[in-house]
């Protein structure tokens, strides 16, 4: 399946938070997307951590996560070390596991678009080393 986009954490939890003040940038930019957006099973750790112990929005998470809007990228054993080696390329940032893997998938499925609350990151950060990002939304609250 052909994915156009990727979308991290924070992102997820605007769209999930209507108190979020990305909360309606997010949910725009979808609009200029086609779904689903791919992401990877370190951000939904980071996700689900960010959520917090709430039985009510575990439960809207989980709603969203099954929606059909995200597809969850494998990413094997063998290809760690590229993981690694990006967290320690940005070591000054720091980059994070989650962020890590998915500068990895750009690179790795050449995607150039991420919906991203954290732009200042993924302004600095370079796909296969030296693409830039397509970074939404573009509106900032």
């Amino acid at each position: 399946m052909a994915v156009d986009a990727l979308i991290d954490t924070r992102a997820m939890l605007a769209i999930l938070d209507k108190s979020d003040r990305w909360h309606g940038p997010c949910r725009a930019a979808p609009g200029q997307l086609r779904f689903p957006l791919l992401t990877t099973e370190g951000v939904l750790a980071e996700l689900f951590h960010m959520v917090g112990d709430s039985p009510s929005r575990k439960e809207v998470t989980w709603q969203f996560v099954r929606s059909g809007s995200l597809l969850l990228a494998s990413i094997q054993h063998s290809q760690r070390h590229h993981i690694h080696a990006l967290m320690s390329r940005y070591a000054n940032r720091p980059m994070d596991l989650a962020d890590a893997t998915l500068v990895y998938l750009a690179a790795r499925d050449s995607i150039e678009t991420i919906l991203t609350v954290a732009q200042t990151d993924f302004s600095v950060y370079r796909s296969a080393g030296r693409r830039r990002f397509r970074i939404l939304p573009v509106d900032r609250p």
